[in-house]
């Protein structure tokens, strides 16, 4: 909800737009399975790229930095389009640089911090990939997505991510000229939060206006904005799904009022909210977490179901569902224990209505379109699996109180059991740099098609 980019703590950082020779590209494999029905599942033998934001960016004649800390290097880079025609992003080291292993066929292992002979690299951002230079494109419409999680070494204050964002299969490489990377080396990243930390986008350099947030990264004057559905925002002690929709349906350039920064949230193209389904905030706090119904200190399944008006890949989204398969169980998403709230268990736009009420939140999911929109979007979605921590608000958003000035005894202000300190990033990348999630056995296809109950 308040995503931003936590990046490489050493010189050699960031994306450039065209293509580096140091280092091989080599995607790590991560298979998936389509399902059609119960037990009738094919393997797609696909990969996961890096963000280019984590990559090392050099001038294209040599080993100078394009970008150290958080300043460009002004003779490289004087202006966005010559910078994009004097730097090149090169390929990625993603074990020994980035701590993303493979540890069994179909599983992916993100560490939180993984130190190297350079310094440390904190938090990564992967995509899964068709091929060796396209992100593969999910229609969510009428079908469920599956993957197995295990959040056992995630604390509070880190959120292990699994969302789709809407972004360009190639990463933008057709539309923008200046772009010469593309997917292969995961450019074009956009979502609902407008980022402006994004250093290269629509293939130009994001200098103008570039000021230093802290001392490895900052923001410039654009943002790249698209719409986001977070399939799965947790650690062990919390846990979010959330649908972001966007006045635009495809990848869309920001700049001012349209960023919706600070004090403009509410008239951002997107909608930064989103309308989150949280157990812990919707009243069960003994749902999810160590020992509870779904008990985070071992491995469980997620299904996320997409159910549409009219039961076609086609029809309008009515409803996202969700299930948890733990030890053969299946269990149902928590219903909702709010005041002003109907019981439910599901994400609808009767619900996003009440819960906006309740909470006194502003509906600007619905504002944007609500459900209808999110349909649109989910036509054409890349997904993105990530761990990171939270340099805006300390991810108090998704495990503690938040706004952290509000009566925790207030409606939708208590979001999980964590301290509001836990999260900040200093503190949390000393105190569990060994923190990792692991990802696994993902599936999609019809509905009810890629899980099974004892």
């Amino acid at each position: 909800m308040y995503r931003s980019a936590t990046f490489l703590t050493f010189a050699s950082l960031v994306l450039g737009q065209q293509v580096g020779t140091y280092t091989a590209e080599r995607h790590p494999s991560m298979p998936i399975q389509v399902c059609t029905a119960p037990g009738q599942c094919t393997r797609e033998s696909t990969e996961v790229v890096l963000d280019a934001n984590w990559r090392w960016t050099h001038i294209t004649n040599g080993y100078t930095n394009c970008y150290t800390g958080n300043e460009w290097n002004a003779t490289a880079c004087p202006d966005g389009a010559t910078c994009a025609k004097n730097c090149a992003v090169d390929g990625a080291d993603y074990s020994g640089t980035y701590g993303i292993t493979t540890p069994s066929s179909g599983a992916l292992r993100l560490q939180f911090v993984k130190k190297n002979d350079n310094g440390q690299n904190v938090g990564s951002r992967v995509y899964l990939m068709a091929s060796s230079d396209k992100y593969k494109l999910f229609n969510l419409l009428n079908k469920e997505f599956t993957f197995d999680v295990d959040v056992s070494k995630l604390p509070c204050g880190l959120n292990g991510a699994v969302y789709f964002s809407e972004m360009l299969e190639d990463g933008g490489l057709k539309s923008f000229s200046g772009n010469k990377a593309g997917a292969k080396y995961g450019t074009g990243y956009c979502d609902s939060q407008c980022p402006q930390d994004i250093k290269f986008i629509n293939g130009e350099a994001n200098v103008e206006g570039w000021g230093g947030a802290d001392g490895n990264s900052g923001t410039g004057k654009y943002g790249i904005c698209c719409a986001e559905m977070d399939i799965w925002e947790a650690n062990s002690d919390a846990t979010a799904y959330t649908p972001h929709v966007c006045s635009v349906n495809e990848q869309t350039r920001c700049e001012g009022v349209d960023c919706g920064a600070g004090s403009d949230r509410y008239n951002s193209i997107c909608d930064k909210d989103g309308c989150d389904f949280n157990s812990y905030r919707l009243g069960n706090r003994e749902f999810y977490g160590p020992g509870k119904t779904v008990d985070t200190t071992r491995p469980f399944t997620i299904v996320t179901q997409f159910v549409t008006d009219d039961g076609t890949d086609s029809g309008n989204l009515k409803s996202i569902h969700r299930y948890y398969v733990q030890d053969g169980n299946v269990i149902p998403n928590s219903v909702t224990e709010v005041a002003g709230v109907d019981q439910t268990n599901f994400i609808s736009e009767g619900f996003c209505e009440q819960q906006k009420s309740a909470f006194g939140d502003n509906n600007y999911f619905g504002q944007l379109g609500g459900m209808r929109a999110m349909g649109e979007s989910l036509k054409k979605m890349v997904l993105v699996l990530s761990i990171w921590d939270d340099h805006a608000v300390n991810m108090n958003w998704l495990d503690s109180i938040f706004p952290n000035d509000a009566d925790p005894e207030q409606p939708g202000v208590a979001r999980g059991r964590c301290d509001p300190a836990d999260g900040v990033p200093a503190t949390i990348e000393a105190a569990h740099p060994d923190a990792y999630v692991i990802y696994s056995n993902i599936k999609f296809g019809a509905i009810n098609s890629t899980f099974t109950a004892n």
